[in-house]
């Protein structure tokens, strides 16, 4: 991994809450505002614009955990911000704290792992894992 990549570094994503990223089961939507597993999504999407610019050429990051805490509804139409902050980094695991926003008022919390493998060790597991 690049040292390019030090604690502080940010990411952020923007999304439009829409109705397909609404809390569904068996097709029917139960609540008209943003569902965790979308913010789950999100979160997942800004930790990686950390790492990935910081990638060398043989490596990838693969994820390794993801806590969230979601705090507050984001109804269908609103937009949501998620900022990702590297906490902790090292040759091999990149640490994010994840936050979620309306406007100015927080939706969401969490943090994040991802774990730095060269690709042929990555391949390697996924390799194994499907027999």
């Amino acid at each position: 991994m690049k040292r390019s990549l030090t604690v502080g570094t940010t990411a952020e994503i923007t999304a439009e809450v829409t109705e397909d990223m609404c809390p569904a089961f068996d097709g029917v939507i139960v609540h008209r505002v943003y569902s965790t597993w979308s913010m789950a999504h999100h979160m997942e999407l800004a930790a990686r614009k950390v790492l990935a610019p910081h990638l060398d050429d043989d490596e990838e990051g693969i994820g390794a955990s993801l806590s969230i805490e979601h705090v507050a509804p984001t109804p269908v139409g609103h937009t949501v911000r998620v900022k990702a902050t590297a906490t902790e980094v090292n040759d091999t695991t990149v640490v994010c704290d994840l936050t979620a926003y309306d406007g100015d008022r927080l939706v969401g919390r969490g943090r994040q792992v991802q774990r730095v493998l060269p690709r042929r060790t990555l391949e390697a597991l996924i390799e194994r894992a499907r027999q």
